[in-house]
This record gives structure tokens, sequence and C-alpha cells, in this order.
């Protein structure tokens, strides 16, 4: 993998996707979620962010993040990886090192409305696209109740796919970065 060029723009959304290494199902066991949540909120107290979109998968996750303090989405990332390892590790009983997470992570700078709706749509479809339930509504780690809730979507939003998603390259997003 080459190097890669972030762009940082003050005061912008960003959509971000992690993956696990080897793409192991870790976070298809609640306690796991749970301590990634947990470390999203302890990593918000040294780098501030506001969380606008999530959905946490059996082996990735979604962010859409608006950073409000002096870090990048690169100092947030490089914070909450190793801290969720490092407590990932002691609830397991592994000591010494270990790989957790793919290389890197894929990152992308929100534009517009458009370009935000695109992603926050693609964030809340991304557990029917991956055949975890039927319904978005039915996928408990996800931000989409909350938007449902805000008049954001629909009833039966993303029972089929979304136009907003259709055709748009989206594989790059979750594709395997070693």
């Amino acid at each position: 993998m080459g190097s890669i060029h972030r762009y940082y723009v003050p005061g912008a959304i960003v959509f971000i996707t992690q993956v696990v290494y080897r793409r192991l199902p870790v976070f298809g066991q609640p306690p796991f979620v749970e301590l990634l949540r947990q470390n999203l909120n302890e990593t918000k107290r040294h780098h501030p962010f506001v969380v606008l979109g999530y959905c946490f998968l059996p082996e990735h996750f979604h962010l859409m993040i608006r950073p409000t303090g002096g870090s990048t989405f690169s100092g947030i990332m490089h914070s909450l990886k190793p801290n969720f390892t490092k407590d990932y590790k002691a609830c397991v009983g592994i000591s010494g090192s270990m790989k957790f997470w793919q290389k890197g992570f894929w990152d992308h700078v929100i534009r517009d409305e458009d370009d935000f709706q695109r992603h926050l749509d693609y964030i809340h479809y991304n557990p029917v696209k991956h055949g975890l339930v039927q319904r978005p509504e039915d996928w408990p780690y996800s931000s989409y109740a909350r938007w449902q809730a805000r008049g954001a979507y629909r009833e039966q939003w993303g029972w089929q796919l979304p136009i907003t998603i259709g055709d748009h390259g989206w594989d790059e997003a979750e594709a395997d970065r070693d």
C-alpha cells in the first residue's frame, strides 16, 4: 500500500470506514460493540468530535464525524484504534502484540448536502447490503433510528436499494487495505 494523502478541511464532516484485520467478525459480539462505543466516547474526551452517523458491523464500522477541537480525523482514529486494541486484549486475555485492525482506514471529506445524504444513506443501508437484516431499522448498532425519529427517513426506507446509493462504486470504501 502506497502513501496515502489525506485532506484536512477545518470543520469538515468526514466519512470513515475501518476494517478489522482479516475481517474477523469481532463486532458480531455485543460486548465488543459496547467496548467500541466506550472507546469512541473516551476518544471524544481527548479529541473532541461530533458523531453524525455510525454503523458497527461484525468486521468493520462506518463513522461520519466532524472534529470540533484541534485534532484531525486521523488523530481521532490514531487514538481510537490502539486504545480499543489494548482494551480488547485485556478483555480476552491476550498479552503481547497483536494486529487487530487492517492498516489504514478509508476516509472521504463530505463536500455538500447531497454528498452528506449519500454517505449517511450508505451507512444506514449497510447492514441490509451485507445481508445482516432485511430492513435498516432492524440493525441495533447504527444511528438509523435516531435519524428516522428526526424525520430524515420515511417509513420503509431501505427496504429496497435506495436510489441515493444506486451505482456509485461504494465497494471502494470497503476494500481490504493491507
